[in-house]
């Protein structure tokens, strides 16, 4: 099978286009024919870093995105058959290699993709939608009429948290550049703030929830923001400035998450998609030889939701 490959870490010309052994489900796996990978910035990260790939050795594959066909199914696989359309984040944050034709994975990282939505979208979804998805419903608890903060709100975790929240009743602010703002009332927030042209802290108070997506001293002035009781969830690892004592005498809270598979999430993701409350921004498309270009667009910090590589023709 193809794949894209790397051998050390570097910028994307690292990435190239290589022939491989296609692998065979194990137990409990399923064998997916790959038609789509969503692209991400762990992606870009891993590739550069070379340290975000839990267990992988060189050369690895990049890719935890995926949108496919069962191809065939391990022993003891009960929840799918050859010819199912799935989707899902397998074995985050340990290599997955969905960057492939091919990737074999436990049945239980994936899930029946989103009715009508295809390929393409299907795999746009399911790193980033479940980061949201963890964050603000498992970890936040978000409840109708709360007010939750969505930083980067037009990036692939934030449009996505936008309309999550909203579908889970809350009233939703996001930080976005002026020309991205239409979009962002177009998926239901309520509220807005230019960054480049504001200090959000000095014009945002008394909410519930902050999702940060960006790290950094976005963290420490987001603790401004909230309402005693609040709480601030990031998805960028913190460093030793996490201001956990801060964000304690303010009577907040203030934590990290990573996201993990989550069958469960992807199914609630595919029903608020299949009744209209979800929808997904496909930035950009590449097939998956032009990964490198993919990269190379990602890593510029512009682009409105996903980037993705088609794979199968």
């Amino acid at each position: 099978m193809r794949a894209i490959s790397q051998n050390a870490p570097g910028g994307p010309d690292v990435l190239e286009l290589v022939e491989t052994d296609r692998p065979e489900p194990g137990p409990t796996e399923i064998l997916v024919r790959v038609h789509a990978a969503g692209v991400n910035p762990v992606d870009w990260k891993s590739r550069d870093r070379g340290v975000l790939v839990s267990g992988a050795a060189t050369p690895f594959t990049l890719g935890w995105d995926v949108a496919g066909v069962v191809e065939a199914v391990g022993a003891g696989v009960t929840l799918f058959a050859p010819g199912d359309e799935v989707y899902g984040m397998p074995r985050f944050p340990h290599a997955a290699g969905a960057y492939a034709d091919y990737v074999t994975a436990p049945a239980r990282h994936f899930a029946h993709q989103p009715a009508g939505l295809g390929h393409v979208g299907s795999a746009a979804l399911p790193l980033a939608a479940l980061t949201a998805w963890q964050a603000l419903v498992d970890t936040a608890d978000i409840r109708p009429g709360r007010r939750v903060l969505v930083h980067a709100a037009a990036g692939g975790v934030g449009h996505l948290a936008v309309q999550i929240a909203k579908a889970r009743g809350a009233y939703v602010i996001g930080t976005a550049r002026e020309p991205k703002h239409a979009f962002l009332r177009d998926l239901g927030a309520d509220e807005l703030v230019d960054y480049s042209q504001q200090d959000f802290a000095e014009v945002v108070h008394d909410v519930d929830v902050v999702l940060d997506t960006i790290g950094g001293d976005y963290v420490h002035r987001s603790l401004r923001t909230l309402r005693p009781g609040g709480t601030l969830v990031t998805i960028v690892p913190p460093d030793d400035t996490f201001p956990a004592e801060a964000a304690r005498a303010a009577g907040v809270r203030a934590t990290f998450v990573l996201v993990e598979p989550d069958r469960t999430g992807l199914r609630e993701i595919a029903a608020l998609v299949e009744s209209g409350q979800l929808r997904v921004e496909v930035d950009a498309v590449f097939p998956l030889e032009e990964a490198a270009k993919a990269h190379e667009l990602g890593e510029r910090g512009r682009t409105t939701g996903k980037i993705v590589l088609t794979v199968a023709s």
